[in-house]
């Protein structure tokens, strides 16, 4: 799929791998676990995949070639997209519009994001499956894949993103990418476009030295024009809203980056080679910088230039950290892949799953293939480097999305034909089309499964009982008072971040705000604000709150860093005041009264976050598991209710390191909750 500015993508997406380290039982030292998965039982199927594959014979064009033109005119081609028809099959068509007279579209019939990322997958399934189809994929994907790349000229090692169904590039789409044209800078497809090298240069070492060795030259491509274009400016930082952030990261993306790292840790691990293991460090080093205190929860961010904005889509920035780690023995990457892993994923995979963006407020919550998958990969290149059987155990509940525990409650794969569906509305409503991107991810997250039949089994326990979690609601749906008053900003988009519902209160000297809310359960309660942090002194402006007759002090707004890079000084944040007693479930009232100096409060809505929240998933029979998370600082207990027969908690810290199992029958267990740490409940 085509990049678009970061503020548009995850409301397009719906509407419209490392081969080893990230499917963990290749990682060297994995943990034990159960025999990849019988042919029989597989979960994988390509048969998707591979109708949206295609040949080509692209005309000459300046500064591209790839392996063996002159013999092999035709390369692999991807489609981006296939429409679902009525009859239930599927029509391949490219982005943009379509133009029948010339046979083009406006961007292209495919592109180099989704055939880079292709490769990996049938690279995957080569080297696991020892599937030979897939190899011959792999080999063509590769070629089409080196074909888009600039081999000379001022761009060189560059990619362009899009190509016509006749072969003829098309470097500048429309609508226009960023960069544009596409091979002017760094970019999305150039950082996968490393990864799909450096995954194909390990399988193919042995298997086809030559073809391996055109592999490695064209990622001395990519790797110039990395250098040249990002890391040339390693070990200078920069300044975002307070926060010493790094300036080399790929396209300012530790997304971006993240992907590039999966293909220099498969390619290292292969050559030994000491520029890949020095780029490798340089982008390692700068995506675990990418850490914030506060929101979101432990979680490292996407892009070097806001602190407010998380997605879920292409986040591998844990699962690459992870993997790099263990390569290098970089604890510290380790370390912080366990960070988001331990304390961010459990609460996301709680309160619904892999949501596309939260700027900070979570307002496009649509679900996609890549969101889930990544989520899924992260857990078990986690669990790989470390050890530890949390992370497993945390996959299971992950991978469940794929067959249920999702918005629209029912399965998003199915493996009988390969094809993964586009998305998922907030509302529960299934985008029945098939792309690539979706079903490349798919197929991943298939792999990935069938080298874990222990998480497979897990994740069909899908069928959602009960879930307790946050809620969040806009500040303008309240009832404003004094001196307050709802404001419409010329653009909801700040250049960073976004006002959900286009809009937000402003609160100064008198003013108060009161929103009807409804608790989910009995608890005590973070009230978390999503707040205009602006640069004034830390107390003079700020909110006191107060649910259900329960004070949760002030949220004061003042305070923020130096502007820095950044687009807008300040920046939007998400607070976080416990109330200081329980508050009963039911119908209830939050209150945001001004308080400060005169200078205006700003608040977008506020997230009410239970300090202990769960979801409980069900199964065939009695199987069962839940999950739960805790925002509290002392210890905590939850009945849970899975099955019939026995069941078991086992608590994990914020570290993902287990403190305590309590073993339960009848399918109950009185299940601890360590201080800010999670539990997963399993039946046996």
């Amino acid at each position: 799929m085509s990049a678009t500015p970061r503020r548009t993508w995850a409301a397009s997406l719906v509407t419209a791998g490392l081969v080893a380290a990230s499917l963990v039982g290749a990682l060297p030292g994995a943990p034990a676990q159960a025999a990849t998965a019988s042919p029989s039982a597989r979960l994988t199927n390509l048969a998707h995949l591979d109708y949206l594959t295609d040949t080509v014979n692209p005309p000459a064009q300046a500064g591209h070639s790839t392996y063996r033109l002159a013999q092999e005119p035709g390369i692999g081609a991807l489609w981006v997209y296939a429409d679902h028809q009525a009859d239930g099959s599927y029509r391949r068509v490219g982005g943009g519009q379509y133009d029948a007279t010339t046979n083009t579209y406006g961007q292209g019939a495919y592109d180099a994001d989704d055939i880079s990322r292709a490769a990996v997958a049938y690279t995957t399934a080569w080297q696991q499956l020892g599937d030979d189809h897939a190899r011959e994929q792999a080999r063509a994907l590769l070629r089409g894949l080196t074909y888009l790349q600039d081999d000379s000229g001022p761009d060189v090692g560059n990619v362009v993103l899009w190509m016509q169904p006749d072969g003829t590039l098309h470097p500048s789409a429309d609508p226009p990418d960023a960069p544009d044209p596409s091979d002017s800078s760094s970019s999305f497809w150039l950082g996968r476009t490393i990864w799909a090298l450096g995954v194909g240069y390990a399988a193919f070492q042995t298997a086809d030295p030559q073809f391996a060795a055109f592999l490695r030259d064209r990622l001395d491509l990519a790797l110039d024009a990395v250098e040249r274009q990002d890391l040339s400016t390693y070990g200078t930082w920069q300044v975002v809203d307070g926060l010493r952030w790094p300036s080399w990261l790929i396209g300012d993306g530790a997304d971006i980056s993240s992907e590039a790292l999966y293909g220099l840790v498969a390619y290292y691990r292969a050559s030994g080679d000491a520029r890949a293991r020095r780029d490798l460090t340089e982008l390692a080093d700068g995506v675990a910088a990418m850490t914030t205190p506060g929101w979101p929860f432990g979680a490292l961010l996407p892009w070097t230039q806001s602190r407010s904005l998380w997605h879920s889509w292409g986040a591998e920035m844990a699962g690459a950290l992870a993997a790099a780690g263990s390569a290098l023995g970089h604890d510290d990457w380790t370390r912080t892949a366990v960070g988001e892993t331990a304390q961010f994923t459990p609460h996301l995979l709680v309160q619904g799953g892999p949501d596309n963006e939260w700027l900070p407020a979570p307002i496009y919550r649509d679900q996609i293939a890549y969101g889930a998958d990544v989520t899924l990969r992260n857990l078990l290149s986690t669990a790989g480097a470390t050890h530890q059987t949390s992370f497993r155990q945390l996959a299971g509940v992950a991978a469940a999305w794929y067959f249920g525990n999702n918005p629209a409650h029912r399965p998003m794969y199915d493996p009988s034909t390969g094809v993964t569906f586009d998305g998922i509305s907030p509302t529960g409503d299934v985008n029945l089309n098939s792309g690539a991107e979706s079903t490349i991810h798919g197929v991943m997250s298939m792999l990935a499964l069938d080298a874990a039949p222990d998480v497979a089994a897990m994740a069909r326990n899908s069928d959602v009982a009960d879930r307790v979690t946050w809620s969040y609601t806009e500040a303008e749906s309240g009832q404003l008072s004094g001196s307050a008053a709802v404001v419409h900003p010329t653009d909801s988009w700040t250049g960073e971040s976004q006002w959900s519902g286009d809009q937000y209160v402003s609160l100064t000297s008198g003013g108060k705000l009161t929103i009807p809310v409804d608790l989910p359960t009995t608890d005590r309660y973070r009230v978390m604000p999503v707040f205009d942090h602006q640069i004034a002194p830390a107390r003079s402006v700020g909110t006191q709150l107060t649910l259900g007759g329960a004070s949760a002090g002030v949220q004061y707004q003042g305070g923020a860093g130096a502007q820095g890079v950044s687009s807008v000084p300040g920046f939007l944040d998400v607070g976080s005041q416990p109330t200081q007693r329980p508050v009963a479930a039911g119908p209830s009232s939050l209150t945001l009264s001004y308080v400060g100096d005169g200078r205006p409060a700003r608040v977008d809505g506020v997230l009410l976050q239970p300090e202990l929240e769960w979801v409980v998933l069900r199964g065939s029979g009695s199987q069962g598991q839940a999950l739960l998370r805790s925002f509290a600082d002392r210890p905590r207990h939850q009945s849970v209710t899975v099955g019939a027969g026995t069941i078991v908690a086992y608590a994990y810290d914020p570290q993902g390191r287990l403190v305590q199992t309590v073993v339960g029958s009848h399918g109950r267990v009185n299940a601890p909750v360590a201080p800010g740490g999670f539990t997963m409940v399993i039946t046996r």
